[in-house]
């Protein structure tokens, strides 16, 4: 029996992991809303269950490739809500495994006909999975990047720091890692010792208008936008967001590919 209603799977607000934590969209019509033009047929109704707690919408996938990106993640679930994508780390590397947490329970059913589809030349395989395997996952990836894989570490910041030291600041900084329910709140938050409008933010899309994981912000003069470089590979809930110099003119083009 089920009845109406907005509460999230397990009881909560999504935001177990602490007040920055923005994994979990927060309830309303975006997390349970249907998408125009969508692949997939279901039903957008959001429902909750009497006296017993519905699943966590969370499916596992396994075998992608290690050049796999977020993006490609959402497209191989093309016509579903993403709500997060974490992906799964040993060593350091990449292991070919992510989470991908869903709109609604509903949700998984079709992200389970997505098994043994191909993504580029790799068939992944989805899985069912649970919340506690998710957020044990999440408690890894947060221990490693706080020093529990020195690999991980020396990776990082090669791939971070070439070219960043000598680059010219213009005032625009990009991010990059967000995650996909980001807002402009939790970017304000984030760089919540520098001084500039809401509107000097720039949540960049795709063509099919869905969060491309990347924004840009525009600082008063280009010695704030150097001096916000001390983000850069801090974390925004359990993310690692990259900061790179940028320029009026690639905010123009990025802005202007998802209208």
């Amino acid at each position: 029996m089920f009845y109406r209603g907005s509460k999230f799977p397990d009881g909560g607000d999504g935001r177990e992991m602490g007040p920055k934590r923005q994994r979990v969209v927060d309830q309303g019509s975006s997390f349970y809303g249907s998408t125009p033009g969508s692949s997939f047929m279901y039903n957008a109704s959001p429902y909750t269950y009497v006296n017993q707690s519905p699943p966590f919408p969370v499916v596992r996938l396994r075998g992608l490739p290690f050049d796999c990106t977020e993006i490609d993640v959402a497209e191989f679930f093309h016509g579903l809500d993403i709500v997060d994508i974490l992906f799964v780390h040993n060593g350091g590397k990449f292991s070919g495994e992510a989470f991908c947490v869903l709109g609604y329970p509903l949700q998984v059913d079709f992200a389970l006909q997505r098994n043994r589809q191909n993504l580029g030349r790799r068939y992944v395989e989805v899985f069912r999975s649970k919340r506690q395997e998710y957020y044990k996952a999440i408690a890894k990836e947060v221990s490693d990047t706080h020093g529990g894989s020195p690999h991980r570490r020396v990776q990082r910041a090669k791939s971070y720091d070439e070219g960043k030291e000598s680059a010219e600041h213009t005032g625009v900084l990009r991010l990059r890692g967000l995650p996909f329910s980001a807002g402009k709140d939790d970017i304000m938050e984030f760089f919540k010792d520098f001084v500039f409008s809401e509107d000097a933010i720039h949540l960049t899309m795709n063509s099919e208008g869905r969060p491309t994981g990347e924004a840009f912000v525009e600082f008063p003069s280009a010695e704030d936008s150097k001096a916000a470089m001390v983000k850069d590979r801090m974390t925004l809930g359990s993310r690692y967001i990259e900061l790179f110099p940028s320029s009026q003119g690639e905010l123009d083009e990025a802005v202007s590919r998802g209208r």
